[in-house]
């Protein structure tokens, strides 16, 4: 919103900075991230009023159960100021921004009504899952639809171009819009299962959120594009703000819930996270890199399929200790915190890595 104050740059040539891109990425940055400490310690307070609290479970590692009572659906933090510095500072005529936004509003509807079955009317499976994929499937299908209609760029609308190959595209014509679909959705779940030790997909998620606002503002630079020869999405540079709110949130809300947690994320957040990463990655056709910069993502949902079949080939013997596999890592003796920061340095080296591939063509 503030960004149209720079339409006053003939009579007031400082408002030109509302201009920069560069600038309103770093200023959503600081906006989600004070706005979650403002508001963090009633909510925290709210949500421990109201008794929505983390309930022992049959399964997870015995240390796990001292956390029983730890307020819960404190994801409703990283939603509130991720929507108010996108609102405050992104720009509103963007299509890609209110793809994003609507991906928030959707997924995080989902989220909270599974936490609101888990935790309120006291049911541990939560809602039923068929629900939870009916809402993910509309998002992925609303969103497809529209980049369908409204390709980022219609010259590779269905192709998929290969990380760190010069110029080399697939194309996958009709799948292409399966394979978007299966992006978005898989996305959600991925950062879903990650939401298991304090601070591990918040602090996950602000690496590959990271990656994907630079990928963005350089796809959405037609110079940056053709020089690093990606493919160039005009408009693409407003995600990049829209992703500074995201990081913004999360280290935010991680102030929160860093090791011992004040509060837990829950679907509420965790649901639409992985589902935003995913629009955005189709927003800049960027598909294949996800499972680069989202790497920690991907092993842990790899990580619970491969515990799936293997006890049902193996009739009950488990591959891990304990799916997802930072769950394993605890039950080797490896103590929480230094399990999650092992994590995040995982999650650095893979932003890196896809980031690198922006010279290694």
């Amino acid at each position: 919103m503030l960004y149209y104050l720079s339409l006053l740059k003939d009579d007031v040539s400082f408002l030109n900075i509302f201009n920069y891109i560069t600038f309103r990425t770093g200023a959503a940055i600081f906006t989600a991230f004070f706005i979650t400490l403002l508001i963090g310690p009633r909510v925290v307070t709210k949500l421990r009023s109201y008794k929505i609290q983390q309930i022992e479970r049959e399964y997870g590692p015995a240390s796990h159960l001292s956390k029983s009572g730890t307020p819960t659906m404190g994801g409703i933090l990283i939603f509130i100021s991720l929507i108010a510095s996108v609102l405050l500072w992104a720009r509103l005529d963007s299509e890609y921004i209110w793809l994003l936004v609507f991906t928030t509003v959707t997924l995080g509807f989902a989220g909270v009504l599974d936490d609101y079955t888990k935790l309120v009317k006291k049911n541990p499976e939560g809602m039923k899952s068929s629900v939870k994929l009916a809402i993910q499937l509309f998002t992925a299908i609303v969103v497809v639809g529209y980049l369908g209609i409204n390709p980022p760029n219609a010259e590779y609308a269905t192709s998929l171009i290969i990380p760190y190959m010069s110029k080399m595209f697939i194309n996958l014509s009709v799948f292409y819009f399966a394979f978007s679909m299966l992006i978005i959705i898989g996305s959600s779940n991925a950062t879903n299962l990650t939401d298991g030790l304090d601070g591990l997909a918040s602090g996950c998620m602000v690496f590959t959120a990271t990656t994907y606002g630079i990928f963005a503002y350089l796809a959405g630079n037609i110079q940056f594009a053709d020089y690093l020869k990606i493919i160039y999405v005009p408009g693409a540079g407003e995600i990049m703000v829209f992703m500074g709110a995201l990081v913004g949130a999360c280290l935010g809300f991680l102030w929160f819930n860093a090791y011992p947690a004040q509060v837990f994320m829950g679907d509420t957040s965790s649901l639409f996270l992985g589902g935003v990463i995913g629009t955005a990655a189709l927003c800049v056709k960027q598909e294949l890199l996800l499972p680069i910069a989202g790497g920690i993502f991907v092993l842990e949902t790899l990580s619970v399929m491969l515990q799936m079949g293997y006890f049902k080939l193996t009739h009950g013997k488990r591959l891990f200790k304990m799916a997802p596999i930072h769950h394993h890592f605890e039950l080797m003796g490896i103590a929480e915190p230094k399990v999650i920061v092992r994590f995040w340095i995982v999650g650095v080296m893979l932003m890196l890595l896809a980031l690198a591939s922006l010279k290694i063509r």
